[in-house]
């Protein structure tokens, strides 16, 4: 769909923690477009034709950067639209080394910085500089948005820290290395049954490293993600006698869950009572 001509300013989000914190702060005077279908997951996902085409037209263009959009400088390089503002939304944010077995063999960066609340309410602030720079005469709107929700961002944070110094257990076994953020922010060690994509398929000596990890530290459930396979997750599990259960990376939302009106930070939150449920005795 293109853009409505109707004055408000128009967002391109390259993917959904970006289309939500831009939702977030802009309210009902922007347009904001997810270029990433619901229920699609994002690491190899391309634009087509129609999202160059919005590109040409939008205001605003926000994306995660570290990593994560690899097609974006080349589609930014082909634009001829001049009077874009462009969010790398995660400039300025501490990030974490993608760890030994990144998607190409390449050690870079863990692109997944909105699992953690704090660094996420740093997205959210990039994104509030790019609106209120494109449409300075709603600056104020824009900045009040931030810092009402930049106040639940930091009670999200200040729940994860109660709840999780609490538990006993400090391990999460998961099908998908999608939580090094989120590890780093609350004391946390993931063990990953694939790498960073979730698509890389464990080998046999792996799997059978994960499968003695969880018989020793007695894990009780091993995470997968809903937008990917849990054949990984469900082998382990079988093997050892475990349950497996959702943690979701927030790379995106099912049809359902938006229409549900679920969001960052009420997904954020199950994934709490996820891991209290994980990680208690």
């Amino acid at each position: 769909q293109p853009f409505m001509e109707d004055g408000r300013l128009k967002v391109m989000a390259s993917f959904y923690p970006m289309y939500d914190f831009a939702r977030k702060v802009g309210g009902d005077r922007i347009q904001v477009k997810d270029m990433v279908p619901a229920g699609t997951e994002p690491h190899d996902w391309e634009p087509a034709a129609t999202d160059i085409r919005n590109l040409e037209d939008a205001d605003v263009f926000v994306y995660n950067g570290a990593d994560l959009e690899h097609w974006a400088e080349d589609v930014l390089d082909t634009l001829e639209n001049q009077d874009l503002v462009v969010s790398e939304a995660s400039d300025g944010v501490e990030l974490l080394d993608g760890g030994h077995d990144h998607a190409h063999g390449d050690e870079g960066k863990d692109p997944h910085v909105w699992l953690d609340p704090m660094r996420a309410k740093q997205e959210m602030k990039n994104i509030r500089d790019a609106l209120v720079k494109a449409d300075p005469e709603n600056g104020d709107y824009y900045e009040a948005n931030y810092e009402k929700y930049a106040v639940e961002f930091d009670k999200l944070d200040e729940d994860f820290h109660n709840t999780i110094a609490a538990l006993p257990n400090r391990e999460i076994v998961v099908a998908h290395e999608a939580y090094g953020y989120l590890c780093d922010a609350y004391g946390l060690t993931q063990v990953g049954i694939e790498g960073l994509t979730p698509d890389s398929e464990p080998t046999p000596r792996r799997m059978a490293r994960i499968i003695d990890f969880v018989r020793e530290h007695h894990v009780k459930v091993i995470f997968f993600e809903a937008l990917t396979s849990s054949k990984s997750a469900d082998t382990v599990a079988a093997e050892t006698g475990i349950i497996t259960s959702v943690l979701n990376p927030l790379e995106g939302l099912s049809a359902e869950e938006i229409v549900a009106g679920n969001d960052y930070l009420s997904v954020m939150r199950d994934n709490l009572n996820a891991l209290s449920e994980a990680l208690s005795e």
